[in-house]
């Protein structure tokens, strides 16, 4: 172990390795540093400058360079693998993807791009998108990115935020067999985001397309008149890497924004290098010969992980499209044909294969899959039995909870490590990790606030624009002060694991006792009638048992019937405790949710409280804004309305 060689340490299992590594954090993330070979253009003075928080900073006096971490070594090994409903396959190697950042970076600096300006990206999960990040962050500018299907108002209240100088978009893109022209809304955008000097376009649903007014076309952003339309040999080959320190920006991320204008996340160079090849390659086992697959858009944190599978010389698999299009098994024939060898995916997904009853292990030739990620919401027991008896048996699955916060994962698995059905395996080395009680004390065994109370690197540079900070402490600081509180219920178990049971701000509080959505869903979804659900609790000011409302979206053919409610408070009785069942049950045509696919249980909640659509939340960051008015209208239902107070004065 290069531990114990280089520096005298041992171990005798993870649980000693993890502590040491929150105890000794200099000594931690120095051998991150070392064991990796960060590449630094000039040295750090010490690890850790300042460890308050806020405010810790790490590494100072290094400058470093995402990028060339990003882009190390050369050859004729594949990089990235792009596959798309709307165009042919692209494949890129190392080589190729060197040359077409070069080519890029030279392409925007020809468009006045420098250090610290922003580039924002209305792109698809595309080669293109990759390469036009890398460029950018090589000059030192600033990314940031929206996935094409949000919409208008989504986009701008973004980036609005941080003033772009470039804009990259395209004209459309397929979804399964269905065709969505985005010139209308590229156009809106414009609109709206007067700091705009350029805007570039990747011809991706008309490859003819001129629908984007004075934009700038990505082949020739790439050549420059070099002639031959293939990024011909007169441009430049190589790419240049700008040092800058390692807190410089490298790309702002967003939160779902669903309660108020989204809070634009700036993370650092430095930071996200020695995080991402801590998670990646420890964590996940990622190295050279690995390829990385997680399904993603480009406005999710889980692309700029997957993005970084560049940094342990992995090649990273894209894909653009319907997930469900032709059918659900249409991921797993991507990891056959690609030879994936980390499936990354959503709790959602699986549960969804599992309901349908695929086996694609059996179905497909999924030998090279070493491990199954999953993420987005906590895994129940079901899904864990599902990936092993139905993808494979000798895999690792990796159940993981982060945040874009952090842009990584706080708890998740390690390869040494057992798993057991619906508990997560470990924290993440470096990761100070603990529950706390409504006191602030350190909890083991019982459900408790997942917070954080060392620095991690990864944490964010602060919000864009918060200039005293005041946006960001009150984000992550107002309640433990000098601890973060990331907002979920976690149980740490006597052995180290780890149950993620949902959103603390969304708590189901019946009777005084505190409990998880996620366990909820679990039952609820386990019946074949229901396809997703949603559960709401309605407080009693007076402190009673309040009004337990749940919402089900039913399966082909199935009917809200009373034995359908009969089997649903069974189950939730028999399966977690009496307190579980539902005072009332009500069909929706969906669950609403935000553009990454969570559940809104908290403006859910605050709508039936008799709170406007539009004051609870944002429709722009719904995937289904109409699922919103549902809501309101059973809100307004007098019928609804007595029952509600029909449950509080039971108290």
């Amino acid at each position: 172990m290069w531990l114990e060689e280089e520096r005298g340490l041992r171990f005798d299992d993870y649980d000693e390795l993890r502590r040491w590594s929150v105890s000794d954090l200099e000594g931690f993330w120095s051998s991150i540093w070392e064991h990796f070979g960060v590449l630094a253009h000039s040295p750090y003075a010490r690890v850790l400058g300042d460890a308050s928080m806020p405010g810790a900073v790490w590494f100072p006096g290094a400058t470093l360079n995402y990028v060339e971490h990003a882009l190390r070594g050369a050859g004729d090994r594949i990089a990235v693998i792009s596959r798309s409903q709307t165009r042919p396959p692209v494949e890129l190697t190392l080589s190729q993807l060197r040359r077409q950042v070069a080519r890029a970076r030279a392409g925007l600096v020809r468009l006045g791009v420098a250090k610290g300006d922003r580039v924002a990206a209305y792109l698809p999960n595309i080669a293109e998108t990759v390469v036009a990040f890398l460029a950018t962050a090589s000059l030192g500018a600033v990314w940031s990115s929206c996935a094409p299907e949000f919409g208008t108002r989504s986009v701008v209240d973004r980036l609005r935020q941080i003033d772009p100088k470039v804009l990259l978009v395209v004209d459309g893109y397929r979804y399964g067999a269905k065709a969505v022209d985005r010139t209308a809304e590229v156009a809106a955008i414009r609109a709206e985001l007067p700091t705009l000097e350029a805007t570039i376009l990747v011809p991706y649903l008309d490859a003819g397309a001129d629908g984007v007014p004075d934009a700038v076309a990505w082949a020739d952003l790439l050549d420059d008149g070099y002639g031959d339309g293939d990024y011909g040999d007169d441009g430049p080959t190589e790419p240049v890497f700008e040092p800058v320190p390692f807190d410089h920006p490298l790309y702002v991320l967003y939160s779902s924004g669903t309660t108020g204008l989204p809070k634009p996340i700036v993370h650092g160079h430095g930071g996200i290098v020695v995080e991402h090849l801590k998670a990646l390659a420890l964590h996940s086992d990622l190295g050279p010969g690995d390829r990385f697959f997680w399904f993603s858009t480009t406005g999710w944190m889980m692309w700029n992980l997957l993005v970084s599978g560049l940094l342990v010389g992995s090649a990273v698999v894209l894909f653009d499209g319907d997930p469900a299009s032709p059918d659900l098994m249409e991921l797993w024939r991507l990891a056959e044909a690609a030879g994936i060898t980390l499936f990354g995916t959503s709790a959602g997904f699986i549960l969804a294969c599992r309901k349908q009853g695929l086996a694609p292990g059996r179905a497909l030739d999924l030998s090279r899959i070493r491990s199954v990620g999953s993420t987005g919401a906590p895994l129940p027991a079901e899904g864990f039995r599902w990936v092993y008896d139905s993808v494979g048996r000798d895999l690792l699955l990796a159940s993981v909870s982060g945040g874009t916060d952090v842009c990584t994962a706080f708890v998740g698995a390690a390869p040494m490590l057992a798993v057991r059905a619906g508990e997560i395996p470990c924290r993440y080395l470096g990761a100070k990790v603990e529950a706390f009680d409504a006191l602030g004390h350190s909890v083991v065994g019982e459900q408790g606030e997942l917070v954080v109370t060392a620095p991690m690197p990864s944490m964010p540079v602060g919000f864009w624009g918060d200039a005293d900070g005041s946006r960001y402490r009150a984000a992550y600081f107002s309640d433990f002060p000098g601890v973060w509180r990331h907002g979920d219920w976690i149980t740490i178990t006597d052995d180290g694991a780890c149950i993620i049971t949902g959103r603390s701000d969304a708590t189901l509080n019946r009777g005084g006792v505190r409990m998880g959505t996620a366990e909820f869903y679990s039952v609820v979804e386990g019946l074949p009638e229901v396809a997703d659900s949603l559960v709401v609790h309605l407080e009693d000011p007076a402190g009673g048992p309040g009004h337990l409302v749940l919402f089900v979206v039913l399966g082909d053919g199935a009917q809200l019937d009373d034995g359908l409610r009969a089997r649903l408070a069974a189950a939730l009785r028999n399966n977690l405790s009496p307190r579980h069942v539902p005072d009332a049950v009500y069909a929706l045509a969906s669950v609403p949710r935000t553009l990454s696919g969570k559940k809104l249980e908290v403006p859910a909640k605050r709508i039936l409280s008799g709170t406007p659509v539009d004051q609870a939340a944002s429709r722009d960051a719904l995937a289904n804004p109409e699922s919103l008015d549902a809501l309101a209208a059973l809100a307004a239902e007098p019928s609804f309305r007595r029952a509600v107070s029909a449950g509080t004065r039971r108290g």
